[in-house]
């Protein structure tokens, strides 16, 4: 990010001189990386966004039209609810397929919710709030079997967990930079299945770099929905992250987090007035932990962690009220914990031990 504020700082796309070449060149590297990372066939076929949300918005409010109906699970962020929500005012049937308490979807309940009309699925990658990892190789086969567009969320584990959009028949992935690519905030995108954009509208309209002489928004990938100066120090950071995910590995990434995560949950499980919610199993989800303390307020518990211990949790709702309904932790919520791939065991013992010493003062 450095070198490109120093030493380019041009606009890709917007001019022929040397520094706008080589911004564009940086763009182009970072959408090469990120096909690479997706197996996207095509790195054109990915369009760069400010974050996860605004990809959801294009992959809904752009798509469905008054009669659609469509399928989600009960464990779904706002960033997919809002915009659906939104839309059922408009004449869209949303039909939300419950999970159980730990926030597992059965693909075997998804099928029994097709109706003629269903147009789309819904779903995220992996839990914000229970890290509850969804099937979605299989959920992407159950699609492809009923012509429905599949739509997956993966701002929680894009970096963190394996993603092919071809093996999972993934028709629109949406991502965020900021989390397990190591990018900075302010990035992300929508991958589009080749041949799905001509039935999505942009979301929004205007200066693209290309066909400049006519006023009609381009019609083309990617340039159709990347409208307006695009973040490109932003993309040069996530570029960055997304190079460093690749030469550390996935799958390693994928280790490491396992591990930390798993060591913190047999530290905690049996303690007594703690529940930790999500899969038992912690092959079975990602690196973030919601937990709660009899007798300690989510919000509590955070302001302890922060004050006594240095550790920094997110008490409440996470931007999910439809997960908390499914886990019984609405309207009060959780507290959670996010391990990455740059904690330490000494870390995770730490964690431990703040959890036994506020759960003490619990019983107090």
């Amino acid at each position: 990010m450095a070198e490109y504020q120093e030493n380019i700082g041009g606009s890709p796309g917007r001019s022929g001189h040397t520094l706008a070449i080589e911004a564009g060149r940086l763009v182009l590297e970072a959408r090469m990386a990120l096909a690479d990372l997706f197996n996207v066939s095509a790195p054109v076929d990915i369009a760069l966004m400010k974050n996860a949300t605004e990809a959801l918005n294009v992959a809904t409010l752009c798509l469905l039209r008054p009669g659609d109906h469509v399928l989600t699970s009960g464990m779904e962020h706002n960033s997919v609810m809002r915009p659906l929500r939104y839309l059922e005012h408009t004449g869209v049937e949303v039909t939300q397929i419950p999970c159980s308490t730990r926030g597992e979807l059965d693909p075997g309940d998804i099928a029994p919710h097709v109706k003629k009309n269903t147009r789309a699925l819904y779903l995220t990658h992996a839990s914000n709030v229970s890290g509850t990892i969804m099937p979605v190789k299989e959920a992407g086969e159950i699609a492809r079997a009923h012509g429905l567009i599949f739509c997956v969320d993966v701002a929680q584990t894009a970096g963190a967990i394996p993603i092919d959009v071809m093996d999972m028949n993934i028709d629109l992935l949406a991502f965020t930079g900021h989390k397990s690519l190591f990018g900075p905030s302010g990035t992300g995108g929508l991958y589009v299945r080749r041949g799905l954009d001509p039935e999505i509208s942009p979301l929004m309209m205007g200066g693209t770099g290309s066909r400049s002489e006519f006023e009609e928004q381009p019609d083309f990938m990617p340039d159709k929905f990347e409208s307006g100066t695009p973040n490109t120090i932003g993309i040069a950071g996530l570029l960055a992250g997304v190079n460093f995910v690749q030469t550390e590995g996935v799958e390693a990434i994928r280790r490491k987090e396992e591990t930390l995560v798993s060591a913190f949950i047999d530290g905690v499980r049996e303690l007594s007035g703690v529940t930790v919610y999500g899969p038992e199993n912690t092959g079975a989800r990602t690196s973030v932990v919601s937990f709660n303390i009899e007798g300690v307020e989510p919000s509590e518990a955070a302001l302890a962690f922060d004050d006594e211990f240095g550790i920094m949790t997110r008490p409440g709702l996470h931007c999910a009220p439809s997960a908390h309904r499914t886990l019984g932790t609405f309207p009060t919520g959780t507290n959670r914990m996010s391990f990455g791939y740059f904690n330490t065991d000494d870390d995770v013992a730490t964690a431990i031990e703040a959890v036994h010493s506020i759960s003490r003062v619990g019983k107090k």
